[in-house]
């Protein structure tokens, strides 16, 4: 269960960068519902995080920090190229795929 909630913490990390995103490119009452929405997945993700590395089956601090971020990072290089219009190069989606490795790794060598 701790690493579903860690996976959609993750999420939610990528998901207040996209918001940060958007915000910047909106003015008047849709910038408002923007940073709104940066505001509850910050809050969202934190939490989850805290929750996934906390009780029975706790993930520990450096593994759920390196896969929460890792989860973000490629969610975020994918939120970028879907609502940003930044480039998919060879090379972004080479690094985008190692670390998706990486966090696969973590979690394989988990020794809990």
């Amino acid at each position: 269960m701790n690493w579903i909630l860690l996976l959609i913490a993750g999420l939610f990390e990528a998901a207040f960068a996209t918001c940060l995103g958007k915000a910047q490119e909106t003015s008047g009452k849709e910038n408002i519902f923007w940073w709104g929405g940066f505001v509850a997945c910050l809050f969202l993700s934190m939490f989850l995080m805290y929750r996934s590395i906390s009780g029975e089956n706790a993930i520990p601090i450096g593994t759920a920090y390196a896969v929460w971020t890792g989860i973000g990072a490629v969610t975020g290089v994918i939120s970028g190229i879907i609502f940003f219009d930044e480039p998919a190069t060879f090379w972004r989606m080479f690094f985008v795929c190692t670390l998706i490795a990486s966090v696969v790794g973590l979690k394989i060598t988990q020794t809990h």
